[in-house]
């Protein structure tokens, strides 16, 4: 009942930095050996190893300290996002360049770099951004007071910095939208941004089960949920009671699945030539041991948003 209070008035600010520290590093770790597997050729690729453990250690330290968290962690988190942005970019692009183009999508998406997983690499950098943004767990609650115009620099000070860059209307609708998250009054935008990571993280996991041919039932489990889950984030937006019920039952049965593939992944990895005798070659070139815990981070972000409540 603390917990649900707790995020009902939007002060978890600790915990989601936390969270957000490790998506990164789990995010940045799944990176290392993708971009090992593709001999670093381009320094770039070195980028989210960088942010990777940039975020993590913000998130750590916004955990500890309101000031890092106001600061560190949302500066952090914006580059982080643009990094995941820049390289969904490359990762267009090497899939453009491999024999044939986009003239075979089917054949070069599947066998070309994974083109979504640069953007579930920027969720970590937007759960940061929304924990920089929120209140901490032992700060007051709020008084119930009659709706008042949001001041343009309301909230942290690069949120302020940033309503001071911009014109007058755009500035009043960035307050707006950060005192919502201050007031844990973000169900909408939370839900999407589900339904987004799902539909990455589900896409992504339908082609590198169908590098393994489907050899096991379980393997469909993520691409059946991820439809579901989608249904459930965008119908959100419009209903409260899809909110309360068909969300939080599909965020869990995600959450419940990410832990299960991982697993599975593990089990895969012990089972290669050599299992545990050769750790780090058959990490590198076994089933990706962090991916399913990615599709899983879509299902705490969905059980996360059934719990806040309604911008309005």
């Amino acid at each position: 009942m603390v917990l649900d209070q707790h995020i009902r008035e939007g002060r978890f600010q600790r915990s989601l930095a936390l969270v957000a520290g490790l998506s990164g590093l789990l995010s940045g770790l799944e990176v290392t050996y993708e971009h090992y597997r593709g001999s670093y050729s381009q320094r770039v690729m070195y980028s989210p190893l960088i942010m990777g453990l940039a975020l993590f250690v913000a998130g750590l330290w916004g955990a500890l300290s309101r000031r890092a968290a106001r600061t560190v962690l949302p500066l952090v988190s914006l580059v982080t996002i643009a990094d995941g942005i820049i390289g969904f970019g490359f990762h267009v692009r090497g899939i453009a360049r491999k024999p044939g183009g986009w003239r075979f999508p089917v054949f070069n998406v599947i066998m070309g770099p994974p083109v979504f997983a640069p953007l579930l690499f920027a969720v970590g950098g937007y759960l940061g951004l929304i924990a920089a943004l929120l209140r901490r767990e032992d700060d007051p609650r709020l008084p119930v007071l009659p709706a008042a115009p949001v001041a343009p620099c309301s909230g942290s000070p690069l949120a302020a910095s940033l309503s001071r860059a911009l014109p007058w209307g755009i500035a009043r609708e960035v307050s707006a939208v950060g005192q919502g998250v201050r007031e844990g009054r973000f169900q909408r935008q939370l839900a999407v941004a589900t339904a987004v990571s799902a539909l990455f993280s589900g896409v992504e996991a339908l082609y590198s089960h169908y590098k393994g041919t489907f050899a096991y039932k379980m393997q469909w489990s993520p691409v059946v949920l991820t439809p579901l889950l989608v249904v459930a984030g965008v119908g959100t937006i419009w209903s409260r009671r899809m909110a309360r019920t068909l969300l939080p039952v599909v965020s869990v049965l995600a959450l419940l699945d990410g832990a299960v593939g991982t697993f599975y992944h593990a089990r895969g990895i012990l089972r290669r030539p050599g299992g545990l005798k050769l750790p780090l070659y058959n990490l590198l070139y076994g089933p990706p041991i962090f991916a399913p815990l990615l599709f899983a981070s879509s299902g705490f972000m969905g059980l996360l948003a059934s719990l806040l409540r309604r911008e309005e």
